[in-house]
């Protein structure tokens, strides 16, 4: 029993999210030896499979997708590039699901992880408790969204939104649209609004870095030990894409050439009619875009004080530092979706160590 006065069911392992990291996860889980349902039990909050990708907007085509990875034990292979990345990824996902007997339960929402009697966690949700010797959390962060505050936001009569609820650009079609953000959404937004808006404005914090050449593993690398060298200091994960920069194809050519990715600096207010600089610069807007970016949706972690004075949670692999029987997978330097896979085993071996007994750091 627990606090509630209700029975938890018990299992060893709460693997929490079914997107790339935490199929990933299952899949070790049940390749070692686990079994679903008895053993250890995937929670996932959205509706249907595909993770994240299933709530994208439909201009998102495959094709335009950055370096979807295969999860492991079944590539996805003939994909139609034209078709939205929501749809192929989802029927993937759910394909995955059915051939791996994962058996999801979903949609099942983790309001709050505790601490539980006899060394054990408490995992509290939408559909009851459940009681777990280790949890590999797999939340990734598209449920928060992040909105920065500018001075006078509250003001604008126009319309605000995040790029997690970009419909697509034909819905800006003669309208004036400032774009936030430096990063893969932001420049990807810009290039899609632009023939149909009225104007198109893009700002960013900072100048933004085009990357030439190609991607190489050493450079990837590289890249994702920066990332990791944050969440070891327990400071909040920034983006792969923030240290690598935006790889510059012909799109972006194209863009640069025709003016579209014309980059100014950051504005200083929000007015009721659209933005405006320190020095009396002006831009009327019908549309702010805010394609700034997300935070890692571990909210329902804060009963176990897992957080550093910096803000994020120190992890070295996917273990947190503060307790070794939470694992984060998809988090930091394993966002990727090469990562998520890495990460999903890692977590798995780290997990039967911890259930055998032997010591974190041994």
């Amino acid at each position: 029993m627990n606090n509630t006065g209700t029975q938890a069911r018990a299992v060893d392992v709460v693997v929490v999210g079914a997107g790339q990291a935490g199929l990933s996860s299952a899949y070790h889980l049940r390749r070692t030896g686990f079994e679903p349902e008895r053993d250890f039990v995937v929670l996932d909050h959205a509706p249907r499979p595909g993770g994240a990708w299933q709530f994208r907007w439909p201009s998102l085509t495959y094709g335009k997708v950055h370096g979807m990875h295969s999860l492991p034990g079944m590539e996805l292979e003939g994909a139609d590039p034209a078709r939205p990345s929501s749809e192929v990824i989802a029927e993937y996902f759910d394909a995955y699901e059915r051939t791996f007997d994962l058996r999801v339960r979903r949609p099942v929402e983790v309001t709050a992880v505790r601490e539980g009697a006899g060394g054990r966690l408490l995992v509290e949700t939408s559909d009851g408790m459940w009681s777990a010797r280790a949890l590999i959390n797999a939340t990734g962060t598209w449920d928060r969204p992040f909105w920065p505050r500018y001075p006078g936001q509250e003001t604008f009569r126009g319309r605000q939104l995040h790029t997690a609820q970009y419909p697509g650009p034909e819905e800006f079609a003669g309208q004036r649209v400032v774009v936030v953000g430096g990063g893969a959404s932001g420049t990807q937004h810009l290039m899609e609004i632009a023939p149909y808006a009225a104007a198109t404005t893009w700002v960013t914090r900072k100048p933004p870095v085009f990357r030439e050449g190609p991607f190489t593993e050493d450079f990837g690398r590289a890249a994702v030990a920066l990332v990791e060298e944050r969440v070891r200091q327990g400071l909040p994960p920034k983006s792969v894409v923030s240290v690598t920069g935006l790889p510059l194809n012909d799109a972006i050519r194209q863009a640069l050439a025709d003016g579209v990715l014309d980059r100014q600096p950051m504005f200083d207010r929000i007015t009721a009619d659209g933005v405006e600089w320190a020095d009396g610069h002006r831009v009327t807007a019908d549309v702010i875009l805010w394609a700034t970016g997300f935070r890692a949706a571990i909210d329902h972690l804060a009963p176990l004080r897992l957080r550093e004075p910096g803000g994020g949670i120190r992890v070295e692999g996917t273990r947190a530092v503060a307790d070794p029987r939470i694992h984060l997978v998809g988090y930091g330097p394993s966002a990727s979706t090469i990562g998520a896979n890495r990460a999903g085993r890692a977590a798995v071996r780290d997990v039967r160590r911890l259930l055998a007994g032997v010591p974190a750091d041994a």
